[in-house]
C-alpha cells in the first residue's frame, strides 16, 4: 500500500515544511478545486511548480475541476506525474485522458461516491491509476463512506479479469480504522489528510497507516 499525504489538510502557510515533514510517503496528493466543481478553492500550478523543487514524491494531482482540459498541460508543465480528472467533469474523458498521457503524465480518472464503476469501464484500458473518491470531493476531514468499498473490489476483479495493469486509489475518511479496508478491497494507493496532518508527527502517522496495510 502507497500511502499519499493530502496537503488540503496542511498548514497552506508553510506547505514546503508541510512536505518536507511527509517525505517518507511516495505520493504526495495535490487536490486542486476550482470552486465550481466543488465549492471549495485550493491550489493552481503555480503551487505545484513551487513544489516542485522541494521535493522528489510523486506528484498526484488531482483536477476537481470543471472542463479539466483546460488545464493539462499547465499541471504536466508545472511538475504533475499523474494528473486525475473526474468523469463527471467533462463530456469527453477519453480525450481528456489521451491529452494527459500526451503530455507525458500518467492518467486518472476519477469517480464520485455516487457514480458506477460501469461509467468508466470503456477507459480503463486508457488510465494507470483510478480514483474512488470514498467521500463527497470539495472538503477535507469528512467520514469514510463504506459502501463506496464495493466499487474497489470491482475494479480489481475487472482489472484481473482484463489483464490491466492501473492502480486503484482512494481518497476521504482513510484513517487506522479504515486502511485494512480498503487494503482488503483491493486499493494500492491511499490518500490521507487529516489523519495524516492534523497529528503533531505526520511521518509517524504515515508509518502507522503503511504499518496497518501490510496488517
Amino acid at each position: 500500500m502507497k500511502i499519499a499525504p493530502s496537503i488540503l489538510s496542511a498548514d497552506f502557510a508553510e506547505l514546503k515544511t508541510e512536505v518536507k515533514r511527509v517525505e517518507n510517503a511516495p505520493y504526495l496528493h495535490i487536490d486542486i478545486m476550482d470552486g465550481q466543481f466543488v465549492d471549495n478553492l485550493t491550489f493552481g500550478p503555480n503551487v505545484v511548480k513551487a513544489l516542485r523543487p522541494h521535493s522528489s514524491q510523486v506528484f498526484d494531482c488531482h483536477l476537481m475541476v470543471i472542463n479539466p482540459e483546460k488545464y493539462i498541460k499547465a499541471f504536466a508543465q508545472a511538475g504533475a506525474d499523474i494528473i486525475g480528472v473526474h468523469i463527471e467533469a467533462t463530456a469527453h474523458i477519453h480525450r481528456v485522458l489521451s491529452q494527459i498521457k500526451q503530455a507525458g503524465v500518467k492518467a486518472e480518472v476519477v469517480i464520485n461516491p455516487g457514480t458506477p464503476v460501469a461509467a468508466i469501464k470503456e477507459v480503463l484500458p486508457l488510465v494507470d491509476q483510478v480514483l474512488v473518491m470514498t467521500v463527497d470531493p470539495g472538503f477535507g476531514g469528512q467520514a469514510f463512506l463504506s459502501e463506496t468499498v464495493s466499487k474497489v473490489k470491482e475494479l480489481a476483479q475487472l482489472r484481473l479479469q482484463a489483464g490491466l495493469q492501473f492502480e486503484i486509489e482512494v481518497d476521504g475518511g482513510v484513517n487506522a480504522d479504515t486502511i485494512k479496508t480498503v487494503t482488503a478491497a483491493g486499493a494500492d494507493v491511499a490518500v490521507a489528510g487529516s489523519f495524516v496532518f492534523g497529528s503533531d508527527d505526520p511521518a509517524k502517522q504515515v508509518a502507522l497507516l503503511k504499518e496497518l496495510a501490510q496488517g
